[in-house]
């Protein structure tokens, strides 16, 4: 028979959402034991992964500075870091998944989401500057641009470091390498789950289960299924350990699935890193600078507009399109002019990089590119510049090209400066935006949408807040928030009987 545990509160995942509701689960007074398939040394989820940004309303310097008090007044008067109001926030959500946003759900973020990061604070966590991710000098001042200003000090390997330590110091329990396999229930209820360590299997008892084990972005199978053909081709840029068994475990016992399905997070991602995320390179294998130049495809032609908006507004869906490219792959071409503002990844040992001093030599080392069609592209491309426009990466400048498709719409400079630089990209997956359907209680609900007694769900694994695209640093945040939720109402739920 299998062996049984029991607490008050049981937490699938041990990423940013379950630590998260560990944290808030426990306030409650109840007791907690999270679950981690992983080894505690892969420990995180895809939050380990990530470069850290979250993305909060501020309506000025002193809500940052309640964030972030170690802000100096030196950094103060030397940078602009506006404001990013509710509506702001509302609307960059309600633009980019193009309204489908559930807005309940996409509200309750947005109003909790500078209290969720103080709160998180209190814990330990140290939120700083973003500095080297989404800001630009303009005069003499920084400028942060898109609304995003904050980051977890250390990324993510800081944030889940932080959390896993201060869940410890809480008096939650960790099991590493145990993973949930099935949601027992009685009558109705969720009362636990059954875990396999090793060749055992388990059976976990609890007052209530909070699943916040992240998508199935991890799962070639799932992929190709929900995505469609040629998504089992995808790197993963996170975690190995998302295999979508939490989403099962729920549809399993009649959860209602929600959201978009077909959609999912991924990005321009270096062409030769690994089949899943490396932890010594974390985020780096990104790359995010494409609004300072043009991509191209083996065929040697551009195929998107990489002054869309800017990049946490379009990097997000600029995967998918490199994907469908012949090959699954695409170069990102720079020239001199533009080249020292290009982010920190690019500037990392593992990375997939040419440099010439003429078009023609830069021609002649794309790999597996049309060498002709190419420097047609760019000729065409420079000719078309609008340059009577001023060039300004810190605002949408609208320097863009006439005559050309796909036209690009801001930031566009002639590529006819050398050196040249360009950069090997193929499609990372971030994660999927398909899940299960929650209330603002973070309650998982049924087929006829009403609350599954003692579950509760969180994170990448809730669907109805992004689809087709969504902005960047609010996967954090939204696993923040309704990790917070559900770790409360779990934990109420769970001492009360």
């Amino acid at each position: 028979m299998a062996e049984q545990h029991e607490a008050d509160v049981v937490v699938v995942g041990a990423g940013n959402a379950a630590l998260s509701a560990a944290l808030a689960a426990r306030e409650q007074g109840s007791s907690v034991l999270v679950l981690e398939w992983a080894p505690e040394k892969y420990r995180g989820g895809n939050s380990r992964f990530t470069g850290g940004l979250v993305r909060i309303v501020y309506n000025g310097v002193d809500d940052l500075r309640r964030l972030m008090p170690d802000l100096s007044d030196h950094e103060v008067e030397s940078t602009d870091f506006g404001q990013y109001t509710r509506d702001d926030f509302f609307d960059d959500i309600a633009r980019v998944t193009q309204y489908r946003a559930d807005p309940d759900l996409a509200l309750l973020m947005i109003d909790n989401s500078l209290d969720t990061m103080l709160w998180q604070q209190s814990y330990g966590v140290r939120y700083v500057p973003a500095y080297g991710h989404q800001a630009f000098k303009v005069g003499d001042k920084m400028k942060f641009w898109g609304g995003l200003t904050v980051l977890a000090n250390g990324g993510g390997p800081g944030l889940i470091d932080s959390l896993s330590s201060a869940a410890e110091r809480a008096g939650v329990t960790i099991k590493y390498g145990t993973r949930a396999i099935e949601l027992l229930t009685e009558s109705g209820r969720v009362t636990g789950v059954r875990v396999q360590r090793g060749a055992e299997q388990e059976l976990v008892r609890a007052g209530a289960v909070v699943l916040a084990s992240g998508g199935f972005e991890a799962n070639s199978e799932m992929r190709t299924r929900y995505l469609g053909p040629g998504w089992d081709m995808a790197r993963v840029r996170g975690t190995r350990y998302n295999m979508g068994d939490g989403i099962r475990m729920a549809l399993e016992i009649g959860a209602m699935p929600h959201g978009n399905w077909s959609g999912c997070h991924a990005v321009g991602w270096d062409r030769n890193a690994p089949e899943f995320g490396d932890l010594s390179v974390g985020d780096g294998f990104q790359k995010h600078s494409y609004p300072l130049g043009i991509i191209v495809n083996g065929e040697g032609e551009r195929f998107v507009d990489e002054g869309a908006d800017f990049r946490n507004y379009t990097y997000a869906r600029y995967g998918h399109a490199v994907l469908h490219q012949p090959g699954q792959f695409a170069w990102q071409v720079f020239d001199a002019r533009v080249t020292p503002l290009l982010r920190d990844e690019y500037r990392i040992r593992e990375v997939t990089k040419v440099v010439a001093n003429s078009l023609e030599e830069l021609a002649d080392r794309l790999e597996d590119v049309d060498r002709e069609t190419f420097l047609e592209t760019v000729h065409e491309f420079n000719r078309s510049v609008r340059t009577d426009v001023e060039f300004n990466p810190a605002i949408k400048d609208g320097r863009g090209t006439e005559g050309i498709t796909p036209r690009k719409s801001n930031w566009a400079n002639p590529l006819d400066t050398p050196p040249f630089e360009a950069y090997a990209i193929t499609c990372g997956i971030t994660f999927t935006f398909g899940g299960l359907r929650i209330n603002t209680d973070a309650q998982v609900l049924d087929l006829e949408e009403q609350p599954i007694p003692g579950l509760y769900a969180a994170g990448e694994l809730v669907g109805g807040l992004f689809y087709f695209n969504y902005p960047g640093g609010t996967g954090l945040t939204s696993g923040a928030v309704f990790g917070r939720i559900a770790g409360t109402s779990s934990g109420k739920a769970a001492t009360a009987d």
